[in-house]
């Protein structure tokens, strides 16, 4: 298990026991290293990082950080990364996150200048939670450790609530706790002993190379994810998670092409519409990857998912972790000790199905605004939704209105539903409903000179890849005990996307164009083609007919009555709406409710 947890006090009235306490927070993992340090101002305890003090100055890095100064990455070989932050601290500054790539969350306290530095990779890899102390701050890779610090406020928000129902997580800087915040990617936090400052060190630049050949910038994309790949391969038994997507068929045909019969992990259902274990067996056989595969089962979910929903800590309500988790749980028990996983070509490369539609309401916005207003609009509204065509026509109208990022949510629960009818009418009084629209939209307008693709994709490398993915799978590798590296995020590689045309990258509606040319004669050509499909669980399809699924499910529903957020009746129709209408999309929901009662009754301090 990583981790890192410390507190920076501006005085020395910080309560002495508080490092101790949050340094029981970290979970412990057999064969990890622990280290812990502290100065007149501060703390810091690390495990499964490294950890360095020198004077009044401790520095403390976890992840795999990558130092872009040959001297610096010197003295880390030599050393440890921690001698070579220190190193950093005194060349640059709080300038150092120029010299620093990879995953990685980093704290620094300096009791000679009364500071502290922290801050997380780019692209958020490794999370980092802060609370704000009258004398300083508590900070920590999971909220748990930054909660255990006494002096730290634990009561859950209606806010935080309201963000998890939603985006089914809580996206930073959001927490479910009054007390604590999130660094988002790409963010450092700066404490000079009178005030708390967070600010990006780095956002990225879309400057778009239209005059490059494509044949050009094929080859550079697949040299750069053949050096991502290098890099991260360097743990005695290295393997890849194997869903016969893109991303995932790239990363463990190049981690085969250096390691020969290189092991890949799969994961298949037993549910029509589910299960790519074809491809999965197709890119392994393609490659020569030794194919490692279970199906996962539901009496599987039943056993593991209360564990699951604990396991973090806050809601967390992606149902694709817990096949996130018998797939790393199966790499464990064949030795491995990391797995590469092929997160990120998505959001990089113009992967996702909602790039494309968005990309069809567009249209509708060039169209002469006097012509719009005064003619289609009116026109196109009235038309009556229950004729096939014109129905259609007058729901494009209608969502094409809708300005992006906002667009983007309009298949959201929240969106859909009724929030009168779904929560109480106490938890919705002085709640702030655009809170989360508004996130949203700061996200999407921070890039500047960006097409709106590349805005949706940035948006997606914040919530979709750095709150959700990330955590997801990371979270899942640390529960079964083995390490995890995302090749497709590398540095290099994200900078080099920014280069590439939208033109290319989405053409004529076709996702991940200007990949999928890239790798055509390294791929199967059946991957290429395919459409995209995610790594969803049945749950929903399961629950009609299993028996324990369904009771664990409800029982779960029922429990959230007595929280007094949830109108009891929207409860009750939800248990219907899943047995009568539509099992697959009412059955998420019910996942995302369930999880969060079951991290609730797990973590019974968080009320």
């Amino acid at each position: 298990m990583t981790g890192l947890c410390g507190w920076f006090a501006v005085n020395a009235a910080s309560p002495a026991g508080a490092l101790e306490a949050q340094a029981t927070a970290l979970p412990s993992l057999a064969g990890a290293t622990s280290a812990r340090c502290t100065n007149r101002l501060g703390g810091c305890h690390v495990q499964g990082g490294w950890i360095a003090q020198e004077t009044e100055v401790i520095a403390a890095i976890t992840g795999h950080p990558q130092w872009r100064a040959s001297v610096l990455a010197e003295r880390a070989r030599e050393l440890d990364p921690a001698q070579a932050l220190l190193q950093a601290w005194r060349q640059y500054g709080d300038g150092l996150f120029e010299q620093l790539g990879g995953d990685y969350a980093l704290a620094i306290v300096d009791a000679g200048h009364g500071q502290l530095l922290a801050g997380i990779d780019r692209m958020g890899q490794v999370p980092l939670h802060f609370a704000r102390l009258d004398d300083g701050i508590a900070f920590g890779t999971g909220a748990g450790c930054v909660a255990a610090h006494p002096a730290v406020a634990t009561e859950i928000t209606r806010e935080g609530l309201y963000h998890y129902c939603f985006f089914h997580m809580l996206p930073a800087p959001v927490s479910l706790f009054a007390g604590l915040e999130k660094l988002p990617a790409a963010h450092r936090l700066i404490h000079n002993g009178d005030r708390a400052d967070v600010n990006a060190y780095w956002r990225p630049e879309f400057a778009e190379d239209r005059s490059a050949a494509p044949a050009a910038l094929e080859q550079e994309l697949r040299d750069r994810i053949q050096a991502a790949v290098d890099r991260r391969a360097d743990a005695p038994r290295t393997g890849a998670f194997l869903s016969g997507g893109l991303d995932s068929s790239t990363v463990a045909g190049m981690l085969a092409g250096i390691q020969p019969g290189a092991d890949s992990f799969s994961i298949g259902f037993n549910a029509p519409g589910y299960d790519e274990m074809e491809y999965a067996r197709m890119a392994a056989q393609h490659f020569g990857t030794q194919a490692h595969e279970y199906y996962v089962t539901p009496e599987d979910v039943v056993e593991a998912v209360p564990r699951i929903a604990s396991s973090y800590d806050e809601p967390f309500g992606n149902s694709s972790a817990l096949p996130a988790y018998f797939c790393a749980r199966m790499a464990r028990d064949a030795g491995m000790t990391r797995l590469l996983a092929g997160d990120g070509g998505d959001e990089l490369f113009a992967g996702n199905a909602r790039y494309a539609k968005q990309g069809v309401f567009e249209h509708w916005g060039r169209i002469p605004a006097p012509l719009r207003r005064n003619l289609l609009d009116p026109l196109f509204t009235r038309l009556p939704r229950a004729l096939p065509v014109v129905g259609k026509a007058r729901s494009y109208v209608e969502q094409a209105r809708i300005p992006l990022p906002d667009r983007l949510e309009t298949y959201n629960y929240l969106y859909r539903l009724s929030q009168e009818s779904m929560f109480t009418p106490d938890f919705l009084a002085g709640l702030d409903r655009e809170a989360p629209w508004e996130l949203m939209r700061r996200i999407y307008a921070q890039p500047e000179d960006a097409s709106t693709l590349n805005r949706m994709m940035y948006l997606d490398w914040q919530q979709t890849l750095a709150d959700n993915d990330l955590r997801k799978v990371t979270g899942m590798c640390q529960l079964a005990g083995v390490d995890v590296t995302f090749p497709m995020l590398d540095d290099d590689l994200v900078e080099f996307s920014c280069r590439v045309p939208s033109a290319l990258k989405l053409k004529k509606g076709r996702l991940r164009h200007f990949y999928k040319e890239a790798f055509t004669g390294f791929l199967p050509e059946a991957i290429i083609d395919k459409k995209k499909h995610g790594f969803g669980l049945p749950f929903g399809v399961w629950m009609q007919e299993h028996a324990p699924l369904q009771e664990l499910a409800y029982d779960s529903l029922l429990r959230l009555k007595g929280r007094d957020f949830l109108r009891d009746d929207f409860i009750d129709e939800l248990i219907r709406l899943h047995r009568e209408e539509h099992a697959a999309y009412y059955g998420e929901l019910v996942w995302i409710l369930m999880m969060l009662d079951l991290w609730l009754e797990s973590h019974p301090t968080a009320r």
